[in-house]
């Protein structure tokens, strides 16, 4: 039923019991995750997993607060990866002026590499934004995505989209993104009692835009704030945005599937 479209089980907090988290995710209903990467280690980890998976596709690509690990040799070998055919997306690259770990400029010459990349291999991106919303969307302005096909599940379909990961900006920041044709990413901080604004976005915004995510392990859901998260906890953020919009359970697993399949260019019935 479910796609966790942003989960790290390629990190060592999932080194001990990686096998039995994948069960318990299948128990749950969650039978696919996408694992993006942070660094090039990272990328290297998520690719080999997603090879030897059937449950697991992988994302590469360097984060904004590792950006100093980028340079040429690095994005050639980021391109190498993306070429496995379980590798199908670029990600999670991005902006973090929260952390401001590297001067914003060092992180914005980073992203656009990655992005010239992605776009150079049509394949779609998956991009990290904290505190960074207004020089993200300026940049992304500047890389057209492609016509989606209507075709959902042609495998031709892998291209140059874009995935707001674990959306974290304002109405007006949700509608320039959803206006241009981007998915938001959204997680455990729906299901937080103090995040109003966020359960409003999600409300109002179309369907077929939206895709479901844990960000395991960090980001878990109200009922497990604090402890190690797991994709098995993605049902309880799908029932909140369930209740939030007014469908079923069933309804959302099976939107959010399609538009996950339709962003990597995977055929649903075999994804």
């Amino acid at each position: 039923m479910f796609f966790d479209t942003h989960c790290h089980l390629d990190t060592p907090p999932f080194d001990a019991d990686r096998d039995a988290v994948l069960a318990r995710a299948h128990a749950a209903g969650v039978t696919r995750c996408l694992n993006p990467s942070y660094d090039l280690a990272s990328s290297r980890r998520a690719a080999v997993l997603s090879a030897l998976r059937d449950d697991v596709w992988a994302a590469v690509g360097i984060h904004p607060n590792n950006i100093d690990h980028l340079n040429k040799y690095c994005l050639c070998e980021i391109e190498q990866l993306s070429q496995q055919p379980r590798v199908v997306a670029i990600g999670e690259i991005g902006l973090d002026y929260h952390w401001n770990t590297f001067p914003r400029q060092q992180q914005i010459d980073g992203f656009v590499r990655q992005l010239q990349l992605a776009q150079r291999l049509h394949l779609p991106v998956i991009i990290h934004c904290r505190d960074a919303y207004d020089d993200t969307l300026d940049i992304l302005s500047e890389f057209k995505i492609e016509n989606e096909k209507l075709k959902i599940g042609d495998t031709s379909n892998s291209q140059f989209s874009i995935l707001l990961h674990s959306f974290a900006g304002n109405s007006q920041q949700a509608e320039l993104a959803l206006e241009r044709g981007y998915y938001l990413g959204i997680g455990g901080p729906v299901t937080y009692p103090k995040n109003e604004s966020l359960r409003e976005i999600v409300r109002d915004m179309p369907l077929d835009r939206l895709l479901l995510e844990t960000d395991a392990p960090y980001l878990s859901p109200q009922k497990y704030r604090g402890k190690r998260n797991e994709p098995s906890y993605l049902p309880l953020i799908a029932e909140r945005i369930a209740q939030i919009r007014g469908i079923s359970v069933a309804e959302l697993g099976a939107a959010t599937t399609q538009n996950a399949c339709r962003l990597m260019g995977l055929v649903v019935s075999d994804a």
